[in-house]
């Protein structure tokens, strides 16, 4: 008597996973590894989420000065300070006696108000 639940002709058509096989998945991960950390380069490029510490306290402007140096412009309340941040250290450069109002920087048009791009490489060629 044969057994009704068995089915050893199914049992035994197995499909394996080949290199093809292999080789998609890796790519499928490097490409979405990539798309995660290029957004989170572009995030921290971008500074997105603004740049509020809080409700007293603002980063109102910021310049590199080297490598690792910068000079960073915060808004206490309502005073400026002028601070030097480097690698384990920040100092207090000046405070202003009165807030400075900074304007934001428009983005260019393309109406003709801008140079071109073959004008600002021929003048950083020197040309």
């Amino acid at each position: 008597m044969s057994s009704v639940f068995a089915a050893p002709q199914a049992a035994t058509a197995t499909h394996g996973v080949g290199v093809g096989g292999l080789a998609q998945v890796t790519f499928a991960l490097l490409v979405v590894l990539g798309a995660v950390f290029m957004l989170a380069w572009l995030l921290r490029r971008l500074r997105v989420g603004g740049n509020r510490l809080g409700t007293a306290l603002d980063v109102v402007a910021h310049v590199p000065l080297g490598q690792k140096e910068r000079a960073v412009l915060l808004k206490v309340g309502g005073t400026q300070i002028l601070l030097g941040v480097a690698p384990g250290r920040v100092n207090a450069l000046y405070v202003l006696p009165e807030p400075l109002e900074l304007a934001q920087r428009a983005a260019p048009s393309a109406s003709g108000d801008s140079p071109s791009f073959r004008a600002l490489l021929l003048r950083s060629l020197g040309k």
